[in-house]
């Protein structure tokens, strides 16, 4: 049997405040916190704080990553979120991000990875991957 490996949310996010995406310390608080709501596992994370605004950031998951980039004067965050554990997960954690950036309008796919994959893979911890 086939099944994706994988679940990948790829994200716009239009019309967000730019007092809440322009400096890293409030873009931090959201993305770490989506990770915790979401039970994903924080390996590292690094953020970058552009001048005069603007972040972009990644966080390192065991599962895969989740990583923005944020344009204040636009009101746009561009968001990925891969996850190779449980696809609601991945969910939870977009819906955590967009009920805190409150944009007015998004746009995203939903992409299944992997889906050639002929074995079933499932995640036992993070660290373990145990093909059957």
């Amino acid at each position: 049997m086939r099944m994706a490996v994988g679940i990948q949310i790829i994200a716009d996010l239009y019309g967000v405040d730019e007092s809440l995406i322009s400096e890293s310390t409030t873009v931090y608080e959201v993305m770490e916190k989506a990770v915790r709501v979401g039970n994903l596992t924080k390996i590292s994370s690094d953020y970058y704080q552009f001048q005069p605004r603007g972040v972009s950031g990644v966080i390192l998951l065991a599962e895969s990553h989740l990583s923005f980039h944020t344009w204040p004067e636009h009101g746009l965050v561009t968001l990925d979120i891969y996850t190779c554990g449980e696809p609601q997960h991945a969910d939870t954690a977009f819906n955590y991000i967009v009920s805190m950036l409150e944009p007015t309008s998004i746009e995203y796919k939903k992409l299944k990875r992997g889906k050639q994959v002929e074995e079933e893979v499932k995640v036992i911890k993070p660290q373990h991957v145990f093909v059957e």
